[in-house]
């Protein structure tokens, strides 16, 4: 195909080329939040099985995580596990056969530091082998005013768009919570859950400019599983912005590159309504957690004693094959490769990767 990459992780242009052909071709990645070789390994199978490309994201707790909790600093944690799932990546993605994106997930205020200390570590990066180490970072200040938002924005991007990577941002609030960030919505009015078009205009007025930028843009979203009819979805913010956008600066269709947080649990037509308005990404993190979990916990069922005995307590057989982590793991890691398949296929990315 003439807008072929090479396999591996894709910054700078090359993540640009993935984006427009997300959106030229009406479908979206699967954003997937990460905590474990084994959770990242599950995602780059997934997406190796669905001849897709993919986005790896990591969330402050998760890059924690990641490092170990047996380092007591906390942001030293952060930071070396962050560095560590991408090396990971960056060294395993080409052997899969796809492009995978880097991602860093909702940073607000008080993780900044650990944020600037990523670009310190992609800059070096950079310096060593002329790419960084992530493709890009997401910055959530949403619950501050705009202007103070868009500035740290700004900031921000001027430093990552000199190493060839993108920001995310967002823009009006995305209730529940993800992994320590988030809001409750009760807390808000209610328009701040549904971003004003005037709002992202400011924005691309602002940022583009200065670098490659994609937007978290309010819609209704809630993180996590809800009740039907608890969350109400309005995709078609999505089309006013892009409409307000285009009419201002004379851009073209669909100026803007959207993502969609909250994707665990939504209804398919509105995940569908919103890939025609722009949308290239759609984080996934609940809906795998559990998939991971019921994998493991129905070999335990099947298993009871392989966790309790050494030896079968009636027939004394070994059970080391059972109780092995090798062998319960793996099937935390079928049960989410089987979950990610169904977001490929409502995702529409099914067998469009560009990794050549």
């Amino acid at each position: 195909m003439s807008n072929s990459l090479k396999a591996g992780v894709v910054t700078g242009k090359d993540y640009e080329t993935l984006v427009a052909a997300c959106k030229d071709g009406g479908y979206a990645l699967p954003a997937v939040n990460v905590v474990s070789t084994s959770s990242i390994n599950a995602v780059m199978e997934a997406a190796a099985k669905n001849k897709s490309d993919v986005i790896i994201q990591l969330s402050g707790g998760g890059a924690e995580f990641y490092a170990g909790k047996g380092i007591e600093d906390g942001a030293k944690r952060k930071l070396l596990g962050a560095i560590s799932a991408a090396r990971h990546v960056h060294l395993l993605a080409e052997a899969y056969g796809i492009c995978a994106v880097l991602h860093t997930d909702h940073a607000n205020r008080k993780l900044l530091p650990w944020i600037d200390a990523l670009i310190s570590a992609g800059e070096e990066e950079f310096k060593q082998t002329g790419r960084p180490l992530y493709s890009s970072h997401m910055l959530d200040l949403s619950e501050e005013p705009l202007e103070d938002n868009l500035a740290e924005c700004a900031t921000f991007l001027k430093r990552m768009a000199a190493i060839d990577m993108s920001l995310e941002i967002e823009l009006g609030i995305t209730g529940g919570e993800e992994d320590g960030v988030g809001h409750d919505v009760d807390e808000f009015d209610n328009a701040r859950l549904y971003t004003q078009p005037s709002e992202v205009l400011q924005a691309y007025e602002l940022l583009s400019p200065l670098g490659h930028f994609t937007i978290a843009a309010a819609f209704g979203n809630v993180h996590g599983v809800y009740k039907p009819g608890n969350v109400k979805l309005r995709p078609e913010i999505l089309k006013l912005s892009q409409d307000a956008v285009a009419a201002a600066g004379a851009t073209g269709d669909k100026p803007l590159d959207f993502v969609f947080h909250g994707g665990s649990g939504s209804d398919p037509a509105k995940i569908k309504e919103a890939l025609g308005y722009g949308v290239f990404k759609m984080n996934i993190d609940t809906d795998t957690q559990f998939a991971f979990a019921t994998g493991v916990g129905a070999f335990v069922a099947d298993n009871p004693e392989a966790f309790k005995y050494q030896l079968h307590p009636e027939t004394g057989a070994p059970m080391k094959k059972l109780y092995d982590p090798r062998a319960w793991l793996r099937k935390g890691e079928e049960s989410m490769v089987a979950r990610l398949n169904e977001a490929f296929d409502v995702l529409g990315a099914k067998g469009k990767s560009l990794a050549s």
